[in-house]
């Protein structure tokens, strides 16, 4: 039978292997990373739904009640124009989510390739793509950061620009050292012995197996990159009012501590737990692709 004949899998076939491959990810990611991975799952759907979810407008003022301490018509109180504090944080988890997956995606799209294209060729090329790369990471992430959104000025898609292209030189050295590991491998060897173009081993050979590490550490710069939104937010320089994040929420608190405390604390407590669930996902995630984890 030549390769010709072969049957291909069906598309539900193919879907069927992707599931049951799923599964086995979930499986072997411990108790903490799925519960982790479900929580962030909640967060998700809070963000989506927010208008259904929220009890009150984020932005709604009503001077009547201000400053009053939680009740049950308001469970996490309200702030110094009466907005209610649990509306303005479900809402304001559309901004750290949406900074927080969109920094980590460009920066992936910036660094895998420049990172990949360099260990796979060397030579020149990689000298090229790595320094430049060197040149960037070598500003810690969060100064960087401050310092280009001071030039460029604060908002939603320019924290996500800012954020990525400070994670994008992270992400080309991890996939420099896999790329410059499993380009030596013999199924590497035998893809360019009958001829395919490097191209084609790239991407279909040499990518898909290093892959794994960039995964995990999308995961803990998803957290990175919503404690920096909320610093950068905290010192006016995010996202700003009157749409609610939950760094804005905190500085607007802090001069009213320790008497109106909710209006501070329980925005910290929001990234607190998004942080952690991200944290503890990208850990469950690091015993999937390392398997000698499992056995320490």
């Amino acid at each position: 039978m030549t390769a010709e004949n072969v049957p291909r899998p069906s598309r539900r076939d193919r879907l069927a292997d992707r599931l049951r491959s799923a599964k086995r990810t979930y499986d072997r990611m411990g108790r903490a990373g799925r519960a982790s991975l479900w929580l962030i799952a909640l967060l998700v759907a809070t963000a989506a739904f927010a208008p259904l979810v929220a009890p009150y407008g984020p932005i709604e003022e009503n001077y009547d009640r201000s400053l009053q301490s939680p009740s049950l018509d308001h469970p996490a109180g309200t702030d110094l124009t009466g907005r209610d504090v649990l509306s303005r944080m479900i809402f304001g988890t559309r901004v750290s989510l949406a900074v927080g997956v969109g920094a980590v995606l460009l920066g992936v799209l910036l660094g895998v390739p420049i990172g990949s294209i360099g260990g796979y060729y060397g030579g020149w090329i990689d000298e090229i793509a790595m320094r430049s790369m060197d040149v960037v990471i070598s500003f810690p992430a969060l100064v960087l950061a401050l310092a280009i959104i001071g030039v460029v000025g604060g908002s939603l898609w320019n924290l996500i620009l800012v954020i990525g292209v400070v994670f994008s030189p992270q992400y080309a050295r991890l996939i420099h050292g896999e790329v410059l590991s499993i380009k030596e491998s013999e199924y590497v060897e035998a893809a360019e012995g009958i001829g395919l173009g490097n191209i084609s081993i790239l991407w279909r050979h040499v990518l898909p197996n290093a892959v794994g590490p960039v995964i995990v550490q999308a995961t803990f710069h998803v957290a990175l990159a919503i404690i920096i939104e909320a610093s950068l937010s905290f010192l006016g320089l995010g996202v700003q009012p009157p749409q609610p994040t939950w760094g804005v929420m905190i500085a607007d608190g802090r001069r009213y501590l320790p008497e109106e405390w909710w209006i501070s604390v329980f925005p910290g407590f929001a990234i607190m737990i998004t942080v952690l669930a991200f944290n503890l996902l990208g850990d469950g995630l690091r015993e999937v692709y390392d398997p000698q984890l499992v056995d320490q």
